[in-house]
């Protein structure tokens, strides 16, 4: 039996998200398979891209063939180049840890307490701001009197 080390998709339409499966070569793109092996998920910034290096280590021996999009996985995480014997490459580049919500609610409250300016009527900045626009509005440029016309008398 031949075995094909590929991807499964799966995901919304524009919102692709694959895994990384181990199956028969003859089966469907997104049929059954043998084992999953790891994630990748091209729309993240950086994308996600997920091994198992000890069951694709393990696949790659025992003779299964990666196919091209998988094999540029490989290559990119260090699988292929640990197979093969050859220098790792360069790391990859890791998504930074979202900031904790808390913090940052403790942050801004801080702020609005030490230097914020919410003046002694309590509004909202936007209105401090439209209250301040009012006056600074001129009037509008007067208009030259009415010349009288003929038959008024």
């Amino acid at each position: 039996m031949a075995v094909k080390i590929k991807l499964k998709r799966l995901g919304m339409i524009r919102n692709p998200q694959y895994r990384v499966v181990v199956a028969d070569s003859r089966t469907k793109r997104d049929g059954r398979a043998i084992e999953e092996i790891g994630l990748y998920h091209p729309k993240e910034d950086p994308s996600l891209i997920q091994i198992d290096a000890e069951r694709a280590a393990y696949w790659l021996g025992v003779g299964a063939q990666p196919t091209e999009p998988v094999l540029k996985l490989l290559k990119l995480t260090g699988d292929w180049q640990k197979f093969k014997g050859e220098a790792a490459p360069a790391p990859l580049k890791v998504a930074e840890a979202p900031a904790d919500r808390h913090a940052v609610y403790e942050a801004a409250a801080k702020e609005a307490l030490s230097g914020g300016d919410t003046g002694s009527s309590g509004t909202t900045p936007k209105k401090a701001k439209k209250k301040d626009e009012a006056p600074a509005a001129e009037a509008p440029a007067e208009t030259p009197a009415e010349t009288p016309t003929e038959g008024e008398g």
